[in-house]
């Protein structure tokens, strides 16, 4: 058994080390074979006073192998099912030995690692940031199939162990221990076996310590179970509740609610028995593919530095100035100073600049209240945080980061005044959200230095960093900017340059499109409506409202004196709708006194009522299949044209992107990944449909043909 150790002390106690072939221990065929044996040689052994399950990893247990879960199609749900009872069967018999199992818990135990756990009848955990602990299966479109749910239910209680199965929430341990899911902590990593052991040996004689809580006679669980009076409110309203939140989008939550009540309702091996169809269903939907895929392979790929220029060194960046104290430069100030840069934060005047770092302030002041951060740490985080007016003050910066307007000629005269205050070989970043930044470097004496750091507002919030490669910018400035962004905990995909880059270009597709069914005379209810039903996370015109219509008509002003403002196709229908909005009716955005929408002073909002009289036609004939498509596939065509013409460098940069930076539907894993479940024929077929009814804007690119031609998916 190489791939579990086995080892009976003096005492009769056998601790077995896990320490599996690979990186990590997962729950594939070699973590089958080695707890099976593992147990068979328990249930033999003589003199047995106890089982300590230890790791040799730095991660306790990572869970599930994802590969062979992504490998799971309809024809393999039978095998699948035989193999996840017969993986259950084995851990049940591990929690009936008839002496205390305990796990020794080192390093994170996330999904199947904590199931092990939870079959153990004492679990101790070192008190470790490294260390968190839960059921995170929800997050990739899966349940937590290897009896988690129903344990959680019968250890904790339907109602508290919901969230914790429903929001996928990962603990630390002092978390765990105070809501009753680990039972002690230790202070250093030295201490867990001899803990387990320890509590072993005290429970000797003791025959309910080797027996779990469902196991024992009489158990209840605790608030009582599924016909339990003070639970049947709560199993009525949940569906609906739940419903509201995920849309009808994704499966796994309706299924994990579905499964934690049977687990309150039946006997427990019944209960399994359910949880196991449960997952047997999920594992082959597309929405699991497309999550899995995603959100563990693409992010692992993508915050591992597969953008990365490769022999290169990590470099830590010390010192970065910030050009523009507004909405965003603020952001940057605050979340640099809190990775532990030093930052100076310049605007044209002592008085805004220090408005910048008050917004820091205030941020910091929320963390102290909610015990977060101390009063002490707070100090620290604003002492690198240097409001000014001075340029001088930029002097010795290894990065500045030019934050203001989308404007040219302005950047142009920033960067010619200030780069010079950068560091020997420093590098230069513009926040712009649209202007190609090898224009924009052409204001630069050194534009193999220049690089474009697009981030999203609100900055401290928004984990996406999008890093614009400029004609001439170096592999080094990349690595460099590549490193600040992890170093500043966000994850940065890398694109070529292109005018709108490769999210504000997609994005503005999903704005036109809106603009476009209501000059149309579609209802404008209806249109946010079924952006909002297809998952994107608000209506296309209540967002065009947040981000400004105003400032769209500037920037459409901007592409005009550059001569790209048809780059990507007619845009006249939006134009000639901004002009009436902003022009001839004064509506230019929430932000400017309301644009679609009109704004009550309690926070409600309602279509502003002009609206229907400029393009509401009652008689207008649309279904919502077509508008739900027409939404969502002008984003995946124009992501899909992105890749074919080398703006996206890989499609994990457009998934993640597009998830992360413009709120494509969680359940489609990407605006590329969703071509992949669709099925590309079938996407390449619905755009020509699309295309013949309301114009050649939704004809399939050439890559999308190619793919669906070779039988090809878009993959990592």
């Amino acid at each position: 058994m190489s791939a579990f150790n086995y080892e009976k002390d003096a005492d009769g106690i056998v601790t077995v080390t896990m320490d599996m072939n690979g990186p990590v221990n997962a729950m594939n065929d070699e973590y089958r074979t080695a707890m099976s044996d593992t147990v068979d040689q328990l249930e033999r052994e003589e003199g047995l006073t106890g089982v300590v399950f230890a790791s040799a990893k730095k991660t306790f247990f990572a869970g599930g192998d994802l590969k062979e879960l992504l490998n799971v199609e309809k024809g393999d749900q039978g095998a699948f099912m035989d193999m996840l009872q017969a993986t259950k069967s084995v851990l049940r018999r591990l929690e009936k030995l008839p002496v205390p199992v305990a796990a020794a818990i080192n390093g994170a135990a996330l999904g199947g690692g904590f199931e092990i756990c939870l079959c153990c009848n004492y679990r101790v955990a070192w008190d470790n940031r490294s260390v968190q602990l839960g059921l995170p299966e929800v997050g990739l479109g899966l349940l937590p199939g290897g009896g988690g749910i129903v344990r959680m239910v019968n250890l904790l209680g339907l109602e508290k162990a919901l969230p914790y199965l429903l929001e996928g929430k990962k603990l630390a341990p002092a978390k765990s221990l105070t809501e009753g899911m680990i039972h002690a902590t230790v202070d250093t990593v030295e201490e867990l076996v001899p803990k387990a052991k320890a509590w072993i040996m005290a429970s000797k004689g003791s025959e309910e310590a080797a027996v779990q809580p469902w196991d024992r006679d009489g158990h209840r669980i605790p608030g009582g179970g599924a016909s339990s009076p003070k639970l049947v409110q709560l199993i009525m309203g949940a569906p609906a509740m739940l419903c509201q939140q995920t849309r009808g989008l994704l499966p796994a939550p309706e299924k994990i609610l579905d499964c934690a009540v049977e687990a309150a309702r039946l006997a427990f091996d019944t209960a399994l028995e359910i949880e196991s169809r449960g997952l047997t269903y999920l594992v082959v939907t597309p929405q699991a593919k497309n999550m899995i895929s995603t959100f563990f392979f693409g992010m692992n790929r993508v915050n591992g530095g597969a953008s990365r220029p490769q022999g290169i060194d990590k470099y830590t960046t010390k010192k970065v100035g910030v050009l523009g104290a507004g909405m965003m430069g603020q952001g940057i100030a605050y979340v640099s100073a809190m990775a532990g840069i030093e930052v100076v934060l310049k605007d044209i005047s002592r008085e805004s600049a220090d408005k910048g770092k008050a917004y820091s302030e205030n941020l910091l002041a929320k963390r102290v209240s909610r015990g977060r951060m101390t009063e002490d740490q707070k100090g620290q985080v604003l002492d690198l945080i240097k409001p000014t007016a001075e340029d001088s003050d930029l002097q010795g910066c290894d990065l500045i980061i030019e934050a203001v307007f989308e404007n040219i000629e302005l950047k142009h005269q920033i960067t010619r005044a200030t780069e010079g205050h950068l560091a020997e070989n420093g590098v230069w970043g513009s926040n712009t959200s649209t202007l190609p930044i090898t224009q924009l470097a052409q204001a630069s004496a050194r534009p193999e230095n220049f690089i474009g750091v697009h981030f999203f507002s609100p900055v401290d919030k928004m984990p996406l960093v999008e890093i614009i490669m400029g004609a001439k910018t170096s592999d080094e400035t990349l690595a460099r900017a590549f490193d600040y962004a992890r170093q500043i905990k966000k994850t940065p995909i890398v694109v070529n340059d292109s005018l709108g880059f490769f999210t504000s270009r997609t994005f503005g597709t999903y704005l036109d499109e809106g603009v476009r069914l209501l000059s149309e005379g579609t209802h404008p209810v209806q249109i946010d409506n079924m952006g909002k039903s297809v998952g994107m996370p608000v209506g296309p015109l209540a967002v065009y409202d947040e981000v400004s219509l105003e400032l769209t008509r500037k920037v459409q002003e901007t592409w005009s004196e550059m001569g790209v403002l048809d780059k990507w196709g007619d845009g006249s229908v939006t134009r000639g709708v901004i002009n009436t909005m902003v022009v001839e009716s004064g509506r230019g955005g929430r932000h400017h006194g309301g644009g679609f929408y009109e704004y009550a002073e309690d926070g409600s909002k309602a279509i502003w009522p002009p609206l229907f009289d400029l393009y509401y036609q009652a008689d207008y004939q649309i279904s919502e299949r077509d508008i739900k498509d027409r939404l969502l596939f002008r984003q995946v065509i124009e992501s899909l044209k992105c890749l074919e013409t080398n703006v996206l460098r890989s499609v994990d940069d457009g998934n993640i992107g597009s998830i992360m930076g413009i709120g494509a539907p969680v359940w489609t894993g990407g605006f590329l990944q969703f071509v992949n479940t669709y099925g590309v024929q079938d996407f390449v077929d619905r755009c020509g449909e699309l295309a013949q009814k309301y114009g050649e804007r939704f004809q399939a690119p050439q890559i999308a043909l190619d793919h669906a031609g070779s039988g090809k998916g878009f993959s990592g």
